[in-house]
């Protein structure tokens, strides 16, 4: 047997087990096969579309079609395995060239904008079908990992020497004195009120990403894991039980961060501006990282891998399921607001959130949301949606 035919393989196997959110007996009742025959040893049969390792097509969006032949007997002729393969590889991004001038795969370049289907998880729904026609229970509606997110960008305003001359220059004197003196009173250091604010989420894991560039360019400004403010502030969080995870580079560069750290897992990962893309999840791969957390769109909210459930990355060029497990981002706050991406007043941003986790939470999924403590500014409302957020999970 070919080394491309076993990963096909593997990869079927994977795909139909996480479709039954894990049960790998009622996966094995399920045959992915041309030959209905298999009917007489398997309770259903998904038929192949014969693309799964030869070349890529877009998805069926339709209603999955069903046949049923005899009782407990059921035909799945829409590639449900195919199209799970499809977005949980982003094999779409294997020939789809468009990018912004990021270098980022947005939702308007992807099947999925524009059109409301990244509000629908359609693995979830296909998941769903599979499980009722096994006459297998359903999830039950509820959570099953809550992840409160948090990018570090920049830990203050005024505390380091470009933001406190910049400061003076705008004439906010007052203001880069009062940072200076209390760190309490930089406008970017929202963190206690942060802390206060995911309590409320009994059992949620609390993350915060850290960087460590040059500090040039799209990763400025850089703040020193080793001076006072960090380690006060990371001590602080570490207290309340928060965990920390690599904010890597904008410009790719995964060594950036300082591994002798403490309480850094360098095995936790979000890439800067959302840049995630297939050859830097390779990156990930090899450097041994386990848990990717950047899989939304910069530019609109919702399902980019189709699922609410975490699952293991397939490396759609090599046709090899890997050990990285990507965490569905669901929602980022910038997401919400920025003029460029889908810039809603914080009724429709409070509106939109509210749709994406029960739809998370009718499929038992994992909550996965981002905000910056740099959103929590006068000049924005996510203070008050964040609030609002927190009190419908």
């Amino acid at each position: 047997m070919g080394v491309v035919k076993r990963r096909v393989e593997e990869i079927v196997e994977y795909i139909l087990t996480w479709l039954c959110y894990g049960d790998a007996q009622a996966a094995s009742r399920v045959a992915y096969t041309n030959d209905e025959r298999a009917l007489e040893d398997h309770d259903v049969i998904i038929i192949p579309n014969g693309r799964l390792g030869n070349s890529i097509v877009l998805p069926e969006f339709s209603a999955a079609k069903v046949e049923q032949p005899a009782k407990g007997k059921a035909i799945i002729r829409t590639d449900i395995v195919y199209n799970t393969f499809f977005f949980i590889s982003r094999a779409e991004e294997t020939y789809q060239t468009e990018r912004d001038e990021h270098n980022r795969f947005l939702a308007k370049y992807s099947c999925l904008g524009n059109n409301n289907r990244l509000q629908i998880p359609m693995l979830d729904e296909h998941a769903r079908l599979l499980l009722k026609l096994l006459n297998e229970p359903l999830p039950q509606p509820g959570f099953n990992t809550v992840y409160l997110t948090h990018d570090i960008d920049a830990i203050t305003q005024y505390r380091h020497l470009r933001g406190a001359i910049g400061g003076i220059r705008r004439g906010e004197r007052k203001a880069v004195w009062a940072a200076l003196r209390d760190i309490h009173k930089d406008p970017l250091y929202t963190f206690p009120w942060m802390v206060r604010q995911d309590a409320r989420v009994k059992d949620a894991k609390v993350l915060y990403f850290v960087k460590e560039t040059k500090g040039k360019g799209y990763d400025y400004p850089q703040y020193n894991l080793h001076g006072q403010d960090f380690t006060r502030l990371q001590q602080m969080l570490l207290d309340k039980g928060a965990a920390f995870g690599i904010h890597a580079s904008y410009y790719g560069d995964l060594k950036a961060i300082d591994y002798r750290l403490n309480n850094i897992k360098h095995t936790y990962h979000r890439a800067h501006y959302l840049t995630g893309n297939i050859r830097q999840m390779q990156k990930l791969v090899s450097a041994g990282f386990t848990d990717d957390f950047t899989m939304g769109f910069a530019d609109e909210a919702g399902f980019r891998l189709q699922t609410t459930r975490a699952v293991r990355w397939i490396d759609p060029v090599k046709m090899r399921l890997t050990n990285l497990t990507l965490h569905p981002l669901i929602i980022m706050d910038t997401t919400l607001s920025n003029t460029n991406y889908m810039h809603l007043d914080e009724e429709e941003a409070y509106f939109l959130c509210e749709r994406l986790i029960d739809k998370v939470r009718m499929h038992h999924g994992d909550l996965c949301l981002l905000w910056h403590n740099s959103s929590f500014t006068p000049d924005t409302y996510h203070k008050s949606l964040y609030a609002k957020v927190i009190n419908c999970i």
